[in-house]
């Protein structure tokens, strides 16, 4: 990122709500829809030769994909909008969301809506990816599954591909830190039981790539 000046070398300011930064490096959930992850991925359009933004959330404790979105600007009220859907639809309470520092974040419309919502919003330290881990590794998937796999003719390809391959993710592909579970069987078994599931402590498996994502 240095080499192509895409680093932003000024130091970042804060405007109105303070910014809390995380305390714990890694996440600790317990249940469901405790801890929720979101950051911004930059996907090559090839038909449109620049790029777009892929936004997207999720849960921490399944590794489920709650919510996505892929144009070619995403402001922070597109952030507001897709987080407002987000809260209705699951009717979360008492949750906390971690992000990176990047404009949209850090915006003090984006900080405000939150803090209304109940929502304690966390902050990883400036050039720390590891502080949001589960999100990053899901990035890291996304780019060998699905980015590496395809010359998007349109943003409009695009977003085709990534509701299917998200769709598959949360239903079929399996997580060894999930116990080799699917997010959805996962959440299953924690609703089966009530109780939250044990994971296994070792390194997430790339599973098969999917037959629905085929190019041919």
């Amino acid at each position: 990122m240095k080499i192509h000046n895409l680093l932003f070398n000024r130091r970042i300011g804060s405007i109105g709500v303070p910014r809390q930064f995380v305390r714990f490096r890694k996440i600790r959930a317990e249940k469901p829809l405790e801890h929720l992850c979101m950051d911004i991925k930059y996907i090559h359009i090839h038909g449109a030769q620049r790029n777009a933004l892929l936004l997207t959330v999720i849960d921490a404790y399944s590794r489920k994909v709650l919510t996505h979105m892929l144009r070619f600007n995403i402001k922070k009220r597109d952030v507001i909008v897709l987080l407002s859907l987000l809260l209705m639809e699951y009717r979360i309470e008492n949750i906390t969301l971690r992000n990176d520092n990047g404009s949209q974040f850090i915006a003090g419309v984006v900080r405000q809506f939150l803090k209304e919502k109940g929502v304690n919003q966390e902050f990883t330290h400036v050039a720390t990816p590891e502080e949001n881990a589960y999100i990053e590794a899901l990035h890291s998937n996304v780019q060998r599954e699905v980015v590496e796999r395809y010359d998007f003719e349109s943003i409009y390809h695009a977003q085709m591909i990534f509701s299917r391959y998200y769709e598959w993710y949360n239903n079929h592909r399996k997580h060894g830190a999930l116990g080799k579970k699917s997010p959805e069987q996962f959440l299953l078994q924690y609703a089966q039981t009530n109780q939250p599931c044990k994971t296994e402590k070792i390194p997430e498996i790339v599973s098969n790539p999917n037959p629905v994502l085929s190019k041919n």
